[in-house]
């Protein structure tokens, strides 16, 4: 758990600042509503509202954030990347996952269509973020496939589905995902 600065900004509140450090800290650090936040000091003996750890969260929230952000390990250098279809109140939705090779979900995106635009801007999310990785697996149909940033320019793509001389598409096992690695 990450300590809380030793400043004023724990004056005038009824908890003391561990118990405060500790209802932000599980907050940020796992995913917990506030209610759960509320039930976890509630089984140390500690009773208060959700309400109170919103205004925790809310006042000293940034701070946490910031502190579990910076000690968080880097990505691991092989990502899984996901795209699927899921309805939501009848529409159609995208959902497109990042995934790293320890299981973090390094990001997200839902949107309603299906464009090379969104997945580009996806992507150059995930490089700002976490660097580029050394190897990217993602279903050979899928248009995150397609819309990897530097394909066809300067860097090549291994593992990605190849069109032969003849113009078909070699043979590919049913539902596997293929490894597309860059090449300097």
């Amino acid at each position: 758990m990450t300590k809380p600065k030793q400043s004023g900004a724990f004056k005038g509140h009824r908890f003391p600042r561990e118990v405060i450090a500790h209802a932000v800290w599980a907050y940020f650090r796992f995913p917990m509503s506030l209610r759960d936040v509320e039930d976890l000091l509630a089984a140390r003996g500690i009773v208060v509202s959700y309400e109170t750890v919103r205004g925790w969260v809310a006042k000293f929230g940034s701070q946490y954030a910031k502190v579990i952000r910076r000690d968080r390990p880097a990505a691991a250098d092989k990502w899984h990347l996901d795209e699927v279809v899921i309805p939501i109140n009848g529409k159609k939705y995208w959902l497109w996952r990042a995934v790293d090779s320890r299981g973090d979900v390094l990001d997200i995106l839902v949107q309603a269509r299906r464009d090379k635009r969104a997945a580009i801007r996806f992507f150059r999310k995930l490089f700002k973020a976490f660097g580029e990785p050394r190897v990217i697996v993602t279903p050979s149909q899928a248009l995150l496939c397609n819309a990897l940033p530097g394909k066809g320019q300067t860097s090549q793509l291994r593992g990605s589905p190849e069109r032969s001389r003849s113009g078909h598409r070699a043979p590919q096992p049913q539902g596997s995902q293929q490894p597309i690695r860059r090449v300097a």
